[in-house]
């Protein structure tokens, strides 16, 4: 952790040195910080405060969340290092943190998931309305997503109540894990480890993805998917083996080696 804050801290500075007119929301938001958590809990607070609900409020509620919570700020640097090993227009780690919606989404979500988790339901529910407004992303505060999660560009993802989601996952823009109908219950998607979701791919019910599976752009999953697979289609069947031993790393959509 403090190799990767003492590298964030340097690329913050050679940003100040090449674009001055950057030397306040960088030294705001990260130079002023001594920890990741702070800088997390500054973002927090800045992206989601509205005339509803001040900054400041919200920056004592992610305090309190990763004073209480230490897995919070595990989590956020393993997502973090997913994004700079995942996605090709990240070069620096100040980038997520600063500028990618998908990453601050997701470490929103975990502080509205971790609220659930005290009881504060209805706390959860706003905070889950303001990344909704803010990034175009809708979490449910009870979905339970892994640390490693990569959410390429990030719009238009919505994830259900009851959706798990495992470790070290890749999904790109306008992926929907949701409900087939208005059941109640345990109605959304499993995503096992190391997938990688497709471009607008839909993956509906209370079904299984398997480990390490890959579901192509546009597809719609309606069963379970076997592990180290690739599916496609709508909706979605098997196509041949996933590609790779880790398709969720190496971001390889094509299907061609399928």
């Amino acid at each position: 952790m403090h190799d990767v804050w003492h590298r964030i801290r340097e690329e913050a500075e050679a940003v100040v040195r090449a674009e001055p007119l950057l030397g306040g929301p960088v030294h705001a938001g990260l130079l002023h910080h001594t920890r990741l958590d702070q800088a997390l809990a500054y973002r927090f607070s800045l992206k989601l405060a509205s005339a509803e609900m001040s900054e400041q409020i919200l920056r004592e509620i992610a305090d309190e969340a990763y004073a209480e919570d230490p897995t919070l700020s595990e989590t956020a640097l393993r997502d973090l290092l997913a994004v700079d090993a995942r996605d090709p227009a990240a070069h620096r780690l100040i980038q997520p943190l600063l500028f990618f919606k998908g990453f601050q989404a997701i470490q929103a979500y975990r502080i509205g998931h971790w609220l659930w988790g005290q009881g504060r339901e209805d706390m959860a529910y706003f905070v889950q309305m303001r990344i909704s407004e803010v990034f175009g992303v809708d979490i449910h505060p009870a979905a339970r997503l892994g640390p490693g999660l990569m959410i390429d560009h990030a719009h238009s993802i919505v994830i259900g109540e009851t959706a798990v989601v495992g470790e070290d996952v890749s999904m790109l823009h306008s992926v929907t894990l949701g409900g087939t109908g208005k059941e109640n219950g345990d109605r959304h998607p499993k995503i096992g480890d190391g997938v990688l979701i497709g471009a607008g791919a839909k993956i509906l019910g209370n079904i299984r993805v398997g480990s390490r599976s890959r579901i192509a752009a546009g597809s719609v999953v309606l069963s379970d998917v076997p592990p180290c697979v690739t599916v496609a289609g709508v909706p979605a069947r098997v196509v041949g083996v996933a590609g790779c031993d880790e398709p969720a790393e190496t971001m390889d959509q094509r299907l061609d080696d399928a």
